[in-house]
């Protein structure tokens, strides 16, 4: 898999002052989402169609905070509905239908999260192969969607052993025939919270960053909230010889300084990164005294912009009693504020949002992913610059 050339190719404070709500708001706005506002999912089987772009003079306004062209959804969001059996549903099911509908809600770009569907869906079980990513490449074509990364394959071993860099080359060759320009995955670089390893870290990036580069690939890590946590590297040393304390500089930032901009990429999960603002606002620094400083999401895409190509939309409610800050609900219907997140960032025709609901799939309502799913494209496409 060497040639690539195949390219079809804990308090509440901190959180409040970020969000911008009151109090009032703050604590009473916890878990219930407005059910009137939920409409019958639109299921039928007729041709897919586009969302019409908002109107030239609007664009030019920059009122449009996310472009129509850049409003993708990642599919683990659906993964109920792209894993079950279409021979027991009229609902939805495998890559090809599930495309066809995310299509009809006017999304234009997928996420992918693996390549494994129902095996009764067309093209089989697994579609991790040169032969699967062209069934794929097809079906984004014909639905007028694009593939624009993937929580894939990143090596476990460092030296990369042949075997984990056959299957590295693989993906990067997967994601040329699907049209990518990034690939990542859906974990942090490490989740240790020592310098050192964040160190090794930074050398197996680069090393992987490189080859992918020579795919024509951004490589991206994607964080959890303990990635915003802050670094210990400093202090005492404990009793197996570790530091104990912290500068204040947090995980990924710290990993930000010391990787190439040209060769290791980011995407922000923004929920994730306001569960660390409400969880991660003060350390112990090295000298021992308690430091307090609130995280701030925006501000660091904004001083590292063109390395965050990508974001997961993903929404949530106020939870003080979980440990998060929020309990998660669809894009667009809780308190994070994205009005605000966006019109900070800026650069709107560059960035990638990707709406995501961990806990969308249901047990009990198969339609509820996909319903979910149509929500946060609808409220999506509503943001406008205040």
């Amino acid at each position: 898999m060497n040639d690539f050339h195949t390219t079809v190719n804990g308090t509440d404070e901190p959180l409040r002052r970020s969000l911008g709500i009151d109090r009032r708001r703050f604590l009473g706005t916890c878990t219930a989402v407005a059910a009137g506002a939920i409409a019958a999912p639109v299921f039928g089987a007729g041709p897919a169609q586009a969302t019409p772009a908002a109107p030239a003079d609007e664009q030019a306004k920059g009122q449009l905070l996310v472009p129509a062209d850049k409003r993708g959804i990642i599919l683990y969001t659906v993964r109920d509905a792209t894993g079950r059996d279409p021979l027991s549903t009229d609902l939805p099911s495998g890559f090809r239908e599930v495309f066809k509908q995310l299509s009809r809600f006017g999304y234009r770009q997928v996420e992918f999260a693996g390549y494994g569907q129902h095996a009764n869906a067309p093209g089989g079980a697994s579609l991790e192969s040169v032969e699967g990513a062209r069934l794929l490449r097809g079906w984004l074509d014909e639905y007028g969607l694009r593939a624009q990364g993937n929580h894939g394959f990143i090596p476990g071993s460092w030296p990369l052993t042949t075997a984990d860099l056959d299957t590295f080359k693989k993906h990067l060759e997967i994601a040329n025939i699907l049209g990518m320009d990034h690939m990542g995955t859906g974990g942090d670089p490490t989740s240790s919270s020592y310098k050192a390893d964040w160190d090794v870290a930074a050398d197996k990036w680069h090393a992987l960053g490189e080859i992918a580069r020579k795919a024509g690939i951004k490589l991206y890590t994607h964080n959890h909230d303990t990635a915003y946590d802050f670094l210990i590297d400093g202090g005492p040393l404990d009793a197996q010889g570790r530091p104990t304390r912290s500068s204040g500089i947090r995980k990924l930032e710290y990993f930000l300084s010391i990787t190439d901009p040209k060769v290791i990429w980011l995407e922000m999960d923004i929920f994730w990164a306001h569960v660390a603002q409400y969880k991660f606002h003060t350390y112990t620094a090295h000298d021992g005294s308690t430091q307090e400083n609130v995280f701030d999401p925006a501000g660091l895409v904004v001083r590292h912009n063109k390395r965050y190509p990508l974001f997961h939309a993903k929404d949530g409610v106020v939870n003080t009693t979980n440990g998060m800050g929020y309990d998660m609900v669809p894009f667009g219907t809780g308190v994070i504020d994205y009005t605000t997140f966006f019109s900070r960032v800026g650069h709107p025709n560059y960035h990638n949002p990707m709406v995501e609901q961990d806990n969308a799939p249901s047990s009990t309502n198969p339609a509820q992913s996909l319903e979910h799913a149509r929500i946060g494209y609808g409220n999506l496409a509503a943001l406008r610059r205040k």
